[in-house]
């Protein structure tokens, strides 16, 4: 018996009627299927709550957008569980499956990935670390990227970017993306940061908005040491994933390292990154 968390989109009428297909397809293989309890509560499937950490679940299947995907790679806490991405969203970077092939799919995972030929694309994820006076206050852990921006709209921040210990420039702009080769088709390239092939390990570091001659991105290799401090008073917060982190105060730094976790996404056939760049992009072939 496999244990199976669900998470679903809790708006989307498409996601919640997945999630029940799934649930009963589940159990009728005779695994063990559940949801936290804030997501049976959201989508009313009360019956399927349940307290367990989502990182002891086997797999976990997530029926949304990538935005879902985003909360189940955060729910997992960096447990080396399979997710299984059911496109319920619009974009659909990281999901991978439609819902009407939701039930083929779980048995093709279950026949097992030599029968079932799937196999696991492993996503590098970044660790920020805020240091204040010294001291390590907190660790979040990115898949797309956390961003260092300004709290009060008509203001740029100041912040400094240190690189091995050596400073490199002061960014007076609205923020600064600190994003994984996966975020680099998030928030940075909407901020026109250059499209980074998922396969490679790099830390991007993209400015928004800035006030200044250099309006570059830094495409930098994971060994290299990054921290970025607050400079002035201006209010300063750090958001991860989309979410809010927490507040940054003058001389708070952030040390930015590939993490030691990675998400695992559960792919079932070739999925070449340019191609699906490509399709959402609608870029023609001449």
């Amino acid at each position: 018996m496999t244990s199976v968390l669900l998470v679903a989109h809790h708006e989307r009428s498409e996601a919640n009627a997945s999630a029940r297909a799934a649930a009963e397809w589940l159990r009728a293989h005779g695994h063990d299927v559940w949801m936290t309890l804030d997501d049976a509560a959201a989508l009313d499937l009360n019956d399927l709550g349940s307290a367990a950490p989502p990182g002891s679940a086997d797999l976990a299947v997530c029926i949304g957008g990538d935005g879902t995907m985003l909360r189940t790679v955060h729910l997992l806490a960096g447990a080396a569980v399979p997710i299984i991405g059911v496109n319920a969203g619009v974009l659909g970077y990281l999901t991978e499956v439609e819902p009407p092939a939701l039930s083929s799919v779980l048995e093709r995972y279950f026949a097992g990935p030599d029968l079932g030929q799937w196999n696991i694309d492993e996503r590098m994820m970044l660790d920020l670390t805020l240091l204040r006076d010294g001291n390590a206050i907190g660790t979040w852990t990115a898949l797309n990227e956390g961003v260092v921006e300004k709290q009060e709209s008509g203001h740029t921040v100041r912040l400094q970017v240190v690189i091995d210990g050596t400073p490199f420039t002061s960014y007076a702009a609205d923020g600064l993306i600190l994003a994984t080769p996966t975020g680099s088709t998030a928030y940075s390239l909407s901020a026109r940061g250059p499209v980074l092939s998922p396969r490679t390990r790099a830390i991007l570091l993209t400015p928004v908005s800035p006030h200044m001659l250099f309006d570059r991105s830094l495409v930098l290799d994971p060994s290299e040491r990054v921290e970025v401090e607050v400079m002035g008073h201006r209010a300063v917060a750090l958001s991860v994933d989309g979410q809010p982190a927490t507040s940054l105060a003058e001389g708070d730094r952030i040390i930015v390292a590939p993490s030691p976790h990675v998400a695992r996404f559960v792919r079932f056939g070739e999925r070449r990154f340019h191609q699906i760049l490509k399709a959402k992009f609608g870029l023609a072939d001449r």
